[in-house]
């Protein structure tokens, strides 16, 4: 299951081994067909990757820090340095190609 996480425990949940959190909204099209993807991803490769996400309407301190203008997306964290956005939807063969990248 794809943790929800917020402004006050992001650091804290994105801070070991390889990460992903989805930033998204509800109002979001894109952001509906991708979080299927990653829930999909958490399923297969969550023994491996940390999937996260946060709704930006909630929490806009963590999406505003990264400097974060479009949705959905995706930040990939290893060890607690940002090493991929991914902005706009992506396939699950996509994805996995580049999280492979930083296992």
């Amino acid at each position: 299951m794809v943790e929800v996480i917020n402004d006050k425990n992001f650091e804290e949940k994105t801070q070991d081994g390889v990460t992903l959190t989805d930033f998204w909204a509800t109002w979001c099209g894109p952001c509906r067909m991708q979080s299927p993807v990653v829930e999909q991803l958490d399923e297969e490769m969550g023994d491996k990757v940390h999937f996260t996400k946060m709704d930006i309407d909630e929490n806009p301190n963590t999406p505003q820090g990264f400097g974060i203008m479009s949705i959905p997306t995706l930040l990939v964290k290893k060890d607690g340095a940002v090493v991929d956005t991914i902005v706009g939807y992506h396939s699950k063969e996509q994805l996995e190609k580049i999280l492979n990248q930083y296992l």
